[in-house]
C-alpha cells in the first residue's frame, strides 16, 4: 500500500482514522436488514402485494449478500479494499434511489438486490484493512478493533426497528430506502479521504479476468442461489433447485481444481480443516440465533399471545446482553473458551424452550431472552476472530465473505425451520419442533468445538488479553 498522508498515529499503532469508514461500511447490511422488518406490511398495503411477494424483499437481500460477500472479498484480496468499498457505497446509493422511485413490488425487490450487492464490500474490506494494519505495524492484535465492529453492528440491530418505525411515521415506507442515499454519500466521503490506495500491477484485461475467474464465480453464484432457494422452500418445490445446486456445485469443484488462479482455492480450503470447521460453526450458530429471531418471536405473538410491541420489548434483553458480553470479553483471545460457553448456553436455551407454553409467565420468557444474549455476544465475535486468524493472509477478505455466506445459509435454514414449526393451525404446537432444531444445531456446535483442538493454539494461551 502507498503511504498515507497526514498520519496521526505512530508506526506501531492501528491507524484509528480507518475506524469510521470501517464501521460505516460494516453497518450498511444490518441497517437494511433491520429497517425493512417494520416496513413489510405497509409496503404490501401500499403496493397491493401479498406476503408471499413482500417476503422477497428479505430473501432478495439474503441471496445477493450470500453470493456477493465472497465474490467481493476475492476482489478486495486482489485489488485492495478502497475501490471495492467505494463501488459498494455507490451501489447502496443507487439501490436507495431505485427503492424511493419504485412503482411496484418487483422494482423494490430489484432495489433490495442492488443494495445487498453494495453492502457486500463493507465487512471483507474491514477484515482486509485490519490485516493490512497488522502487516504495516508489525503487531497482530486485532481483538479490540473486531470488538468495535461487532458492537456497532449489534447496536444497529437493536435500534434499527425503532429507527424504521420513526422513519415510517414521519415520511412513509419509502424513507427506509431513501436513508441509504445519505449513508452511501457518507461512506463515499470517508472512504475517499481515509482508505489507503493499493498498488496493483496492470497485467491487461485477459490477465485480470484470469485472476478474477468469472466461470468460477458464475458456478458459485448458481450453486449458492439454487441451494438457498431449496432451503427457502423445503417442500416438493425444492427438488429442482436442489438438483441444480448439486450439478452446479460439481461443476464448480471441477473448474476450481483445474484453473491456476481459482476464485475458491479448494486445495487451500481442503487443507485448512480448522477454517472449514469455523465456517460450519458460523452456519450452526446462525441457525440457532435466527430460530430465536424468527421462530421464537412468532411464537411469542401467536402462541403466547403477546402484542408485537410487547414481544419486541421482551426480546430486547437478547441484544442488550449480547452487546454487553461482547464489550466485556471482546479484547480477550480465548476463542475456544468463548465458543464452548456460547455453545453450552445455546444447548440450555433450546432445552428451556421445551418447558415454555401459552401460560408461561413473562418473567420466565425474559430470563430465556437474557440467556439467548450470551451466545449472541460470544459466538459471533469468536467465529469472526477465528476466521481472521485461520485464513490465508492473502485471502482473508474472501474467507471473511465466505464465512458470511455460511452465516446466511444458517439464517435461511432457521427461516425454513420456523415455517415448518409454525405452518400448522396452532402456532403454540410448533415451539417444541423449533426447540428440537435448535438443540440439534447447538449440540453439533459444542461437539465440533470440543473436537477442534487447533482453537486453543490460535492466539497463544487461553484467556490471554489482547
Amino acid at each position: 500500500m502507498t503511504p498515507r498522508r497526514g498520519r496521526r498515529t505512530g508506526p506501531s499503532t492501528f491507524d484509528r482514522r480507518l475506524l469510521l469508514p470501517m464501521i460505516g461500511g460494516a453497518v450498511l447490511n444490518p441497517v437494511n436488514s433491520s429497517l425493512i422488518a417494520v416496513a413489510l406490511v405497509p409496503i404490501g398495503l401500499a403496493l397491493g402485494a401479498p406476503a408471499t411477494e413482500t417476503a422477497w424483499l428479505v430473501s432478495g437481500l439474503y441471496l445477493a449478500t450470500a453470493v456477493g460477500q465472497p465474490v467481493t472479498g476475492r476482489l478486495v484480496d486482489l485489488y485492495g479494499p478502497r475501490p471495492l468499498y467505494l463501488a459498494g457505497a455507490v451501489l447502496v446509493g443507487v439501490g436507495g434511489a431505485l427503492g424511493a422511485l419504485a412503482p411496484d413490488i418487483w422494482w423494490l425487490v430489484a432495489a433490495r438486490v442492488v443494495i445487498g450487492l453494495g453492502t457486500c464490500a463493507g465487512y471483507p474490506a474491514a477484515m482486509a484493512l485490519i490485516r493490512g494494519e497488522a502487516d504495516r505495524t508489525g503487531t497482530d492484535s486485532p481483538e479490540g478493533v473486531l470488538t468495535v465492529l461487532s458492537i456497532a453492528t449489534s447496536t444497529i440491530a437493536v435500534v434499527g426497528p425503532s429507527l424504521g418505525g420513526l422513519l415510517l411515521g414521519v415520511s412513509g415506507w419509502r424513507a427506509v430506502f431513501v436513508v441509504n442515499i445519505p449513508l452511501a454519500l457518507l461512506c463515499l466521503v470517508l472512504g475517499a479521504l481515509r482508505l489507503p490506495r493499493t498498488r496493483v500491477a496492470h497485467r491487461g484485461v485477459r490477465a485480470a479476468l484470469r485472476r478474477v475467474d468469472p466461470p468460477g464465480i458464475a458456478l458459485f453464484a448458481v450453486t449458492t442461489v439454487a441451494l438457498l432457494l431449496a432451503l427457502l422452500h423445503p417442500d416438493a418445490g425444492a427438488v429442482a433447485p436442489a438438483l441444480v445446486a448439486v450439478a452446479a456445485g460439481a461443476g464448480l469443484v471441477v473448474r476450481e481444481l483445474r484453473t491456476p488462479e481459482p476464485f475458491l482455492d479448494l486445495r487451500v480450503l481442503g487443507g485448512n480443516l480448522p477454517l472449514l470447521l469455523t465456517f460450519v460453526r458460523a452456519l450452526l450458530t446462525a441457525t440457532v440465533s435466527y430460530c430465536v429471531l424468527y421462530g421464537f418471536t412468532q411464537w411469542l405473538e401467536q402462541g403466547r399471545g403477546l402484542t408485537p410491541a410487547t414481544a419486541g420489548l421482551v426480546l430486547l434483553p437478547i441484544f442488550v446482553t449480547g452487546i454487553g458480553v461482547t464489550a466485556l470479553t471482546g479484547r480477550r483471545r480465548a476463542i475456544r473458551g468463548k465458543l464452548l460457553v456460547g455453545g453450552v448456553a445455546q444447548v440450555l436455551l433450546a432445552a428451556l424452550l421445551f418447558a415454555l407454553g401459552p401460560a408461561s409467565p413473562v418473567w420466565v420468557i425474559v430470563v430465556v431472552a437474557l440467556l439467548a444474549g450470551l451466545p449472541q455476544g460470544l459466538n459471533n465475535l469468536a467465529v469472526q476472530n477465528a476466521v481472521y486468524r485461520q485464513a490465508d493472509p492473502e485471502r482473508v477478505a474472501s474467507s471473511a465473505g465466505l464465512m458470511r455466506t455460511f452465516f446466511y445459509l444458517g439464517a435461511i435454514a432457521a427461516s425454513a425451520a420456523g415455517g415448518i414449526a409454525f405452518g400448522g393451525s396452532t402456532a403454540g404446537d410448533g415451539l417444541p419442533v423449533l426447540a428440537a432444531v435448535m438443540l440439534v444445531a447447538s449440540t453439533l456446535f459444542v461437539l465440533l468445538t470440543l473436537a477442534d483442538r487447533s482453537l486453543a493454539r490460535l492466539a497463544g494461551p487461553e484467556g490471554a488479553p489482547s
